[in-house]
């Protein structure tokens, strides 16, 4: 999946959360590929507002998609599933997302 460099620096910012890191290793558990908020807010031990903002920020991002589903008694739950990736940054990477960037006129600061 090739990212432009501003998204480069938004998936970076957002893996540099350690309870963000946590909930990717929870989600990427083989006997588990769905959670809901709650049972993952009882796993990390966050509370479920705090589990919330950093779940929105990794879907934003794309590391993660939510799913609405009709669980027991036609009870709507949002579950959440990680999204399949691979971050590979390199020199030639790196310059080549800063050319692109200078040649779009890009002004925006890093």
């Amino acid at each position: 999946m090739t990212k432009t460099l501003i998204e480069i620096i938004d998936l970076c910012g957002t893996l540099s959360n350690r309870h963000r890191l946590r909930i990717i290793a929870a989600l990427s558990e083989k006997e588990k590929k769905k959670y809901t908020i709650s049972e993952l807010a009882r796993q990390l031990e966050i509370s479920r507002p705090l589990l919330y903002l950093h779940l929105q920020k990794l879907e934003e991002v794309g590391l993660l998609k939510g799913k609405t589903e009709l669980g027991k008694g036609n009870r709507a739950r949002q579950y959440y599933e990680l999204c399949d990736f691979e971050l590979c940054l390199n020199v030639e990477k790196v310059k080549e997302m800063l050319e692109t960037e200078e040649k779009k006129g890009s002004k925006r600061r890093w």
